[in-house]
This record gives structure tokens, sequence and C-alpha cells, in this order.
């Protein structure tokens, strides 16, 4: 798919926090709590990638990839994935550049993901000047740009990290999108006035839970769309091979946005 640039065609946004695809279950906290992070399951990474490609996404954002540690064996899994889908891949270690975590084990490679099918026009990794977790990925598409994140687990930090999110991409020329595990506790509210200022709404129009996978309670991961977006279709499947359900939306570019954005292009070619 080269272009995004007719409204009759449907695009297709999947986005996951995948742990590490270590696996989720009683049997993860054993033989002390949180000692599944330490260990990659191959079957459920198998499981995950099969589930990625039956939903057949054009873009997929992927939140905690390791890109190769002795966790997984060596295994870049947004590569695996990528190369089972046909896709482009792009990832980066969420960390900041100055951060310890870049110097350890594991940690240095636990990392977020673009996999993608459109043409891609362009790559660039920001960084959160607050957080652990700091990285902000911008996929340039011919006619989209789509950010990745994976905000603070502390209020505050989330604030500050939203503020300088909000900052970014309004100096986007074209429609946004904004995806990924925004940590928000209290849901949609936590983030309304940074979708006010941004002029972007929720494709999950009706709220619906992703976190704990088993039983979603909690709206921690968004997808959030700009002016110019059609949302068409937007599901939470009842996947549990995370501690997260994954998000999948269907959408296209309106064509007044189209038309607006041609215009704007011949007009600055004259």
């Amino acid at each position: 798919m080269g272009s995004l640039r007719q409204e009759s065609l449907q695009v297709r946004l999947l986005c996951y926090n995948i742990r590490y695809a270590t696996g989720t279950g009683p049997a993860f906290h054993l033989p002390v709590p949180g000692a599944g992070y330490l260990r990659s399951n191959r079957r459920v990474l198998a499981a995950i990638t099969e589930f990625i490609r039956a939903e057949r996404p054009d873009v997929v954002g992927l939140i905690e990839v390791d890109t190769g540690s002795i966790r997984t064996g060596m295994v870049n899994q947004a590569e695996h994935i990528a190369g089972q889908l046909g896709h482009y891949s792009t990832f980066q270690c969420k960390y900041g550049t100055g951060s310890l975590n870049n110097l350890m084990p594991i940690v240095r490679k636990q990392a977020n993901a673009f996999l993608s099918a459109p043409h891609v026009h362009g790559e660039r990794f920001h960084y959160f000047d607050t957080g652990i977790k700091r990285l902000i990925i911008e996929l340039e598409l011919e006619d989209l740009c789509v950010f990745l994140v994976h905000l603070s687990l502390k209020f505050r930090q989330r604030q500050y990290q939203l503020r300088s999110l909000h900052d970014l991409i309004v100096q986007s020329p074209k429609p946004v999108i904004v995806a990924g595990d925004f940590n928000t506790f209290w849901g949609t509210h936590e983030i309304y006035l940074f979708m006010r200022a941004a002029g972007l709404r929720s494709a999950n129009s009706a709220g619906l839970p992703s976190f704990p996978a088993r039983v979603p309670r909690i709206e921690l991961d968004f997808i959030l769309v700009s002016e110019g977006i059609e949302v068409t279709d937007f599901r939470v499947p009842d996947v549990r091979f995370s501690d997260h359900r994954p998000l999948v939306c269907d959408f296209h570019i309106r064509a007044d946005e189209a038309a607006r954005r041609a215009a704007a292009a011949a007009a600055s070619a004259a």
C-alpha cells in the first residue's frame, strides 16, 4: 500500500503491549513475583505473531518488545513479527540515551517498535525530558504521522510527558495519530485536557478497557486521532497473550482533508 490518499482506502492500525512475549497467568510470578520478566516464551511469541497476522494490519505499534537479549535467545521480536507479516520495522530502546538502563543486560534491549506495510516517508526518535521510559517513535507515512508512546507510571511525570507530546505533535503538517500505553489509571479523564489542546479524540469512543487482559477494568491503552481522520471501526479483541489486550482501529483520511493537503502542496510548489 503506497498511499493513504483515497477516502475509500481503509487503513488498519493495531497497537499492542506484548510484555516481551513473557506470557501471563500465575506461572509468571513463580518462583518469585515478576520472575516471568526474565524468561520469554517462544510459543507466546508465535501466538502473538499469528494473532497479528490474522488481523492483517497495515501499521503495528508494539510496546514492550525485546530486540534481542539473552531472554529471547537473541531473537529480535520486532524483526521476527515484521518478517512474518512482510512489514518494514523500526525500533529503539525506550530509555533515554544517557540512561543507565542502556548498560544493563536484558533491559537495554527493551524497546518499542513500529511495523508498517505502507511506504514509510520517515522515522524519528524523540525523547521526553522526564520519566524512565522516554521514547517517542514518530512514523511518517505519505498522508499521516503516527506517534507511539509508553508513558510513565507516575502521574506527575505523565503530565509533564503529555505537555511535551502536545508541543511535538502540534508541529506536524499532516493528520496525526498518537497510540500506545498511556498508563492512565483514571482513563480518558486523565488526558481530556491534553486531547482538547492537541485537537485529538479517542478512537475508543465507548471507553472499552484494555487492562488487565483476563478481566479488563482500566483503559490504559489509547489510539488518539486528529481532525481529518475518520474512524470506521474500533475493537479491543479478547486476546490474553500479555497482561494488556490489543487495540485494533480501522480508519481513512477524509476526502476533504486529502483535498486540502493537495491544494496546499500545489500552492507551495507554485
